[in-house]
């Protein structure tokens, strides 16, 4: 089947690239010339595992090109609209004018035999409101959210774990339903779970979902406030109502917090919607979400310090991590660069080391010292900080790395270390949450 993708960043440039993947014939648009010239060549401009190597097959085969060229897409037969919507500034509410500009951009090039497709992330009644636009054309509109996690994009593209598809109600809906899935009939065949709702529930699937996720998240956190000041442990608190198959295991590590251009936002572009449609009190306890996971920056600078005698002055403090999250190179609301920049106004002399993130970072806070190298970031360092969990910074040899250091004082801002084995090598072991 012929697909254009609207929107060529993160969320685009891998469904394009896996659609085509699947045999279909598809046509990336977006209206930044670097990013369609580098996208091209097969080299995205961010990083996530496998996408290089799966655009080049792609183009290799003659399925895959991208364009500045809105007009290249009048001859697909579906169009996935997969811009962004970032925060609003100085609100918590989503931007949707590049989804507005996305519609409408195509809506010269759509026939009543055309299906839009909605999958970025918008505030609830969104998708109602682009049907009107393009009813005109006699296309149809579907809303079908993502649910890609940052590292593991292409596979929870080719292999997702559930397909939502907003539709509208009577037989205009269901041919939509049907037309997108023939683009995913490789994942149906799989027995994807396959769910067809009205608009709006689709809409709110992704920002549920993550608000979700963020209170598992932060009531961890908040489990570990309340652990620091009694002295329990919190990976072990964890570990045991993480049993009870009602609650589980998974998101219930405590540690410094979430970050990245998904949930902070997301959380809140779901209040501000909730406030829109005279609904606030119901996710009110976002608030505190929100809050509870600011404050974690904010204590890993305070048990750092204290790990250093009350003082950053004059301390060479390593950074192990820039990215929000391993397998990134995403710098968006990181919470290591955060806690960075805080212990450098404090006076620390601040080396952030990162395997993929390191150029971002400089380009978003060129104050900070950066090193790509792990060994050089570390030697003479007074202190050391883990702050995202990348494999090589979990793998670490505590013998070797204390070797390269002037100060053996190691703040665990993940919890993903054995303690035993770091002072088992004479160093001074700290983490969130626990003893």
């Amino acid at each position: 089947m012929k697909i254009s993708v609207i929107g060529c960043g993160y969320l685009g440039a891998v469904h394009a690239a896996a659609m085509a993947s699947l045999g279909h014939e598809v046509v990336g648009v977006d209206v930044d010339e670097g990013k369609v010239e580098a996208l091209s060549s097969g080299r995205p401009s961010f990083f996530e595992p496998g996408l290089g190597e799966l655009l080049v097959r792609a183009q290799d085969k003659g399925r895959l090109e991208f364009t500045t060229d809105v007009s290249r897409a009048a001859e697909a037969v579906v169009h996935f609209v997969c811009v962004g919507t970032p925060q609003k500034p100085g609100e918590f509410a989503a931007d949707v004018t590049y989804v507005d500009a996305a519609v409408e951009s195509l809506r010269p090039h759509l026939t009543p035999t055309s299906v839009v497709v909605g999958k970025s992330t918008v505030p609830v009644g969104t998708a109602d409101r682009l049907a009107k636009v393009i009813a005109e054309t006699g296309a149809t509109m579907m809303w079908n959210p993502e649910f890609l996690r940052e590292g593991h994009a292409v596979d929870d593209t080719l292999h997702p774990n559930r397909l939502v598809y907003g539709v509208t109600d009577g037989d205009v809906g269901h041919r939509a339903a049907a037309t997108l899935d023939e683009v995913y009939a490789t994942m149906l065949a799989e027995d994807t779970p396959r769910m067809i709702t009205d608009f709006a529930t689709a809409e709110l699937v992704k920002t549920a979902a993550n608000s979700f996720l963020a209170t598992k998240i932060s009531f961890i956190n908040a489990m570990a406030e309340l652990c620091e000041a009694s002295g329990a442990d919190v990976t072990q608190l964890a570990d045991a109502i993480g049993m009870d198959d009602r609650i589980g295991r998974k998101f219930l590590n405590a540690g410094l917090g979430f970050g990245g251009g998904c949930l902070p936002k997301d959380i809140r572009a779901f209040m501000a919607r909730a406030g829109e449609l005279g609904a606030d009190q119901a996710v009110a306890f976002l608030k505190e979400i929100d809050s509870i996971n600011m404050r974690r920056r904010v204590r890993m600078v305070d048990i750092a310090r204290d790990a250093l005698g009350g003082s950053f002055i004059g301390k060479k403090i390593t950074v192990l991590g820039a990215a929000f999250k391993p397998d990134s190179d995403d710098v968006r609301d990181s919470p290591a660069l955060a806690v960075a920049r805080l212990i450098a106004t404090q006076g620390g002399i601040v080396t952030v080391t990162d395997p993929q993130a390191i150029g971002n970072a400089q380009r978003a806070f060129p104050e900070l010292g950066y090193v790509a190298d792990t060994s050089e970031a570390l030697t003479g360092a007074d202190a050391v900080l883990l702050l995202t969990e990348w494999k090589e910074y979990r793998e670490l040899d505590p013998a070797a790395t204390a070797e390269l250091v002037v100060g053996k004082v190691l703040v665990d801002g993940r919890n993903v270390l054995t303690p035993e084995l770091w002072r088992g090598a004479g160093w001074t072991y700290r983490a969130l949450g626990r003893p």
